[in-house]
C-alpha cells in the first residue's frame, strides 16, 4: 500500500500542495509536520499567490487523527505533540499570509473538518459530507474548535460534537464551511483551475490584505491552543478512551 505523503508542486504562482495516506488520508503525526511545514515553505516563497490544498484519490478528503497512532500514544508528551501537530497544520493555514484554498473530494470528519473550516476558500462535491466524531472516541473536537466555530457558530460547533451525525454537503455550504458545492469531482476540478488562474494574476499585496482582514480577531488562537491541546492530549490517555478506539477500528475492519 502506498506510504504516507506530503508533495508540493508550484506551477503558474499556484503551490498545489497534496498529502496522502492509505487509511481514508488520515493523520499520523509525521504527516501533521510535514504539512505544517509545506505551507509556511511555500507560502514564504515570493513567486507563490496562492495555496491550493488537497488530499490523494477520490474517496475520503480526510478522516482526522490517525487511529494506530491514537492507539501507540501512551504518555502525555507524546499526546500533546500528536494533537499540537493539528494546530500546526491550522495555525500554518491561518497564518501563512497567503489564501489557501481548499479541495474537498469526499468525506471529512474530525481533523479533516479543521482543515476545510480554516481554509479561505473551499471548493467540495456533493458527496463531501462532514461529522466531529471525536465525542465517539472519549475526546472532543477542542483542537480545531476555534476555526469551526469561527465559520459556523458555537451553537453548531457544539452541536456537531454532541450528536457526531454526519451533516451533508449542503448544510456545510450553507453554514459557510463549503463556499461552493459541485455534482462531481470534475466539475469541481474545472472550476478550481479557473478560480486559481483569476487569483493568480491579482495584486499580491490586495490578497495578502484580504486574508489579514478575515482573520482579525483570531490572534488569541495561539494563546488558546495549548490549553486546547491538553484536553485532547489529556482525554486519549484515559483508559476507556483507548477501549473506544480499539472498538471502532476493529468495526471499520470490518467494513461496518
Amino acid at each position: 500500500e502506498m506510504q504516507p505523503f506530503v508533495t508540493s508542486e508550484i506551477k503558474n504562482n499556484i503551490a498545489e500542495i497534496t498529502f496522502g495516506t492509505p487509511k481514508s488520508n488520515s493523520l499520523p503525526s509525521e504527516i501533521l509536520e510535514k504539512l505544517a511545514q509545506t505551507i509556511l515553505d511555500e507560502a514564504s516563497k515570493k513567486e507563490v499567490q496562492i495555496i491550493l490544498l488537497k488530499s490523494e484519490g477520490d474517496k475520503a478528503f480526510c478522516a482526522g487523527a490517525s487511529f494506530d497512532e491514537l492507539l501507540e500514544i501512551n504518555n502525555l508528551e507524546a499526546s500533546k505533540k500528536f494533537f499540537g501537530g493539528f494546530a500546526k497544520v491550522l495555525n500554518a493555514m491561518r497564518t501563512c499570509g497567503k489564501i489557501v484554498v481548499v479541495r474537498v473530494q469526499g468525506k471529512t470528519t474530525g481533523g479533516g473538518v479543521g482543515i476545510a473550516c480554516a481554509a479561505d476558500y473551499c471548493f467540495a462535491t456533493k458527496d463531501a459530507s462532514l461529522a466531529l466524531p471525536e465525542l465517539n472516541l472519549g475526546i472532543g473536537p477542542f483542537v480545531i474548535g476555534p476555526f469551526v466555530e469561527r465559520k459556523i457558530g458555537k451553537s453548531q460547533f457544539a452541536a456537531m460534537s454532541l450528536d457526531t451525525e454526519f451533516r451533508t454537503a449542503n448544510w456545510a455550504k450553507d453554514h459557510q464551511i463549503y463556499h461552493q458545492v459541485f455534482e462531481n469531482i470534475s466539475e469541481m476540478d474545472t472550476e478550481i483551475q479557473k478560480f486559481l488562474e483569476k487569483l493568480s494574476v491579482k495584486s499580491a499585496k490586495a490578497l495578502a490584505l484580504i486574508k489579514k482582514v478575515s482573520w482579525e480577531g483570531t490572534e488569541h488562537f495561539e494563546k488558546l491552543m495549548p490549553e486546547r491541546i491538553l484536553m485532547s492530549a489529556s482525554l486519549l490517555l484515559e483508559d476507556s478512551t483507548k477501549t473506544n478506539i480499539e472498538k471502532i477500528k476493529q468495526n471499520l475492519g470490518k467494513g461496518n
